[in-house]
């Protein structure tokens, strides 16, 4: 059973209050009992929105997860920056959907919008890939490149993720190499394709979830501390993703907070701590698939 937190919330600091909460938008799951629900998975403790930012603040390596089409995944995350921002300085936000090759561009326009100069197309000045919808990462990343900290890529380039397809580099690693992680990898890689990938493609496809892995790991370990990585829910398990490749390249404490939709369950093998939104409508990915290989 959990342990409802009765106690009264410490002010986080003597002058700060906390950013207003984010409306829900989602449409599924308004009336579900876990709806807004936060819990430290920990010691199975439920907290309010500012006990979370108490007890994150310290954090020198926060690993946010979210569903990557969940408008309230996205709106809790600007809300959570700009709460912990409030509380100390943030040293790096990073984020899994920036590549190498546009380091240079975030660096520049950052640098001209916190000199005054506008932007006219934020996502084309800064080479925004499609396949990240701009209206959900756009707020996030504007008020991030307005901030004194950097704002940093954390994934593989194309030509990187090309080369691992037709050779995949060893993976050195205690805690990540292991055969149970990468028959959970490969297991939930095969699902996420509805079964329709060839055999033959499996191993090259998890060479790319793991050094995408490895190479956030990298990121974050050498990022301005205190740092945050926005990515994608199995990316930042404490099971299989970062939290592993982190273990295995330095002794460096992570904390990672799972944003779920209602409906879900995440466990203490999985984060430390989670918060559940409002669901996405359920879509067919696997007619969609098939629709496409036709």
């Amino acid at each position: 059973m959990r342990i409802i937190v009765l106690v009264t919330v410490v002010l986080l600091s003597a002058c700060s209050v906390l950013p207003p909460l984010p409306e829900w938008q989602g449409p599924e799951g308004r009336d579900h009992a876990d709806l807004g629900l936060i819990v430290d998975l920990r010691n199975d403790a439920v907290l309010t929105p500012a006990q979370l930012v108490a007890r994150l603040q310290d954090s020198e390596a926060l690993l946010v997860g979210e569903r990557h089409d969940n408008p309230d995944h996205h709106a809790l995350q600007l809300w959570l920056l700009q709460a912990l921002e409030q509380q100390r300085p943030q040293g790096s936000l990073l984020l899994e959907m920036l590549e190498p090759g546009q380091q240079a561009r975030v660096d520049s326009v950052r640098r001209d919008l916190r000199a005054g100069h506008a932007q006219g197309d934020l996502a084309q000045a800064l080479d925004w890939q499609k396949g990240w919808d701009w209206n959900l990462y756009g707020p996030l990343v504007s008020h991030a490149l307005m901030q004194s900290y950097p704002l940093l890529q954390a994934n593989l380039g194309r030509d990187e993720i090309m080369s691992i397809y037709r050779a995949a580099p060893p993976l050195q690693g205690r805690a990540s190499a292991t055969t149970t992680v990468r028959d959970a990898l490969l297991a939930q890689i095969e699902t996420s394709h509805c079964g329709m990938l060839p055999a033959s493609q499996l191993p090259a496809m998890l060479a790319v979830q793991q050094q995408r892995d490895r190479r956030m790991a990298e990121r974050l370990l050498a990022a301005p501390k205190p740092a945050m990585l926005l990515a994608g829910a199995f990316h930042v398990r404490r099971d299989l993703g970062v939290p592993l490749h982190i273990e295995d390249l330095a002794d460096m404490p992570v904390t990672v907070l799972m944003l779920a939709e209602v409906g879900e369950r995440v466990s203490a093998e999985q984060a430390d701590f989670v918060w559940y939104a409002p669901a996405q409508p359920e879509q067919d990915h696997c007619e969609q698939l098939r629709q496409r290989g036709k």
